[in-house]
């Protein structure tokens, strides 16, 4: 197969040699012929460099659509593992939101419950500070009576003294003791008669 090819291809490349070569005219060349032999020249140009560059042009090709491919595959890949982490990233929120009305209920249930023990243990104080406050009232109180009783002593004393002085003349007070003089011997006596 490769025989015919190099056959065709150096006959192209001689063909302009006969061409040139016409007997008509002898040293003008036809338009004709120009641009036959333009032609042919661009053929053998393009042609040999395509023959040249079709091996190497072709592995080029087959590289870059390997490397395409392989872009489309990893892009699709990526795209899948994208999708794949976007699906779990949903889900993750939807248990994230499960979680924090979770968090939140469990965080007002213990707010109740300290809420409740706070209230708790302010009644206790309350009681303790209104027990304190009634003895120490009764205590007040209890003060204030016995000050009372004494001041009241003290009063019942004085007034008693000043009213005993201010009867009590020279005279009363001369019989008063000879009154008790009395009653003492008479006391005295008593035991004795027995």
């Amino acid at each position: 197969m490769r025989r015919p090819k190099q056959t065709l291809a150096l006959l192209i490349l001689l063909m302009p040699l006969f061409l040139g070569f016409s007997s008509a005219e002898g040293s003008h060349v036809s338009p004709l012929t120009d641009l036959l032999g333009k032609t042919v020249n661009f053929i053998i140009l393009f042609g040999g460099l395509g023959f040249l560059l079709a091996k190497p042009l072709r592995r080029f090709l087959a590289e870059i659509s390997l490397s395409v491919e392989k872009t489309i595959q990893e892009t699709k890949r990526a795209k899948t593992d994208a999708e794949a982490r976007l699906e779990s990233l949903k889900e993750r929120m939807l248990s994230l939101g499960q979680e924090v009305r979770k968090i939140k209920g469990e965080g007002e249930a213990a707010g109740e419950r300290e809420k409740e023990c706070v209230l708790a243990l302010a009644r206790q104080e309350s009681e303790k500070i209104r027990s304190f406050a009634a003895q120490e009232i009764e205590a007040l109180s209890q003060s204030a009576q016995a000050e009372l009783k004494e001041h009241a002593a003290e009063m019942a004393v004085s007034l008693a003294r000043a009213n005993i002085e201010r009867r009590l003349t020279p005279e009363l007070h001369s019989h008063l003791i000879d009154e008790s003089i009395r009653k003492l011997e008479t006391l005295h006596e008593k035991p004795h008669s027995r």
